[in-house]
């Protein structure tokens, strides 16, 4: 599978050596896969792409159609957007959630499915939402765990000991996120809340509290 990778900024998907970023071996005529927090700015300086097998551009909790352009229900090329799951400073995922449109092509999002998953990541595909798959599910059941501690219905080591028993969770929720960041939670759950605009993406007070806290000690 050919492809090549351009880095536009810091990789949340990507931040180390990983095999995808080793085999990136293509000419300009292979598929491109756009890489860093600049990858939409990137994706829009390109003179020429819709020849290409599939462009990836990487996203964080943003639409695809935010770089691409929407159409009415007729939004869709050779374009498609991607993030490998990450939870806060956590070592990402081999989860890729790769991002179509309306009217994606169908051949374009094959191709850039197969070049991720040549190196031993694992795809799943979804349309084009904020947030994608895992933060729109996963995300007020980690608002709901910091909001019942903060009413007191148990004490963070055994809300995390009955989920764990309970549900056959390996880490529960508390330690989960102080491991990973409550910073990062309260990012992309305000993103989501502005998205969205459910109470249930709201970021919960100790997420706030956490962010408040990371603004006073720069």
């Amino acid at each position: 599978m050919s492809y090549r990778v351009t880095i536009a900024g810091q990789s949340r998907s990507f931040p180390g050596e990983h095999a995808f970023l080793k085999q990136a071996t293509g000419n300009h005529n292979s598929g491109l896969a756009i890489l860093g927090s600049g990858s939409g700015a990137a994706f829009r300086s390109l003179d020429t792409y819709r020849d290409l097998p599939f462009v990836a551009i990487e996203l964080g909790a943003e639409c695809l159609g935010v770089h691409t352009g929407e159409e009415a229900g007729n939004e869709g090329s050779n374009v498609v957007g991607f993030a490998r799951f990450r939870l806060g400073d956590a070592e990402p995922s081999n989860l890729i959630e790769l991002v179509k449109q309306p009217k994606s092509q169908q051949e374009s999002l094959s191709t850039a499915r197969a070049a991720f998953e040549s190196d031993g990541l694992v795809v799943a595909v979804c349309n084009d939402f904020p947030g994608r798959i895992v933060d729109r599910l996963v995300r007020p059941y980690y608002n709901a765990a910091l909001r019942r501690l903060d009413e007191g219905l148990a004490s963070a080591s055994d809300m995390d000991t009955t989920l764990r028993l309970g549900l056959g969770y390996p880490e529960g929720p508390i330690a989960l996120l102080t491991r990973t960041g409550l910073v990062h939670h309260y990012d992309v759950t305000q993103a989501l809340y502005e998205a969205l605009g459910s109470d249930a993406y709201a970021p919960a007070r100790r997420a706030q509290v956490a962010k408040q806290r990371e603004g006073t000690t720069k």
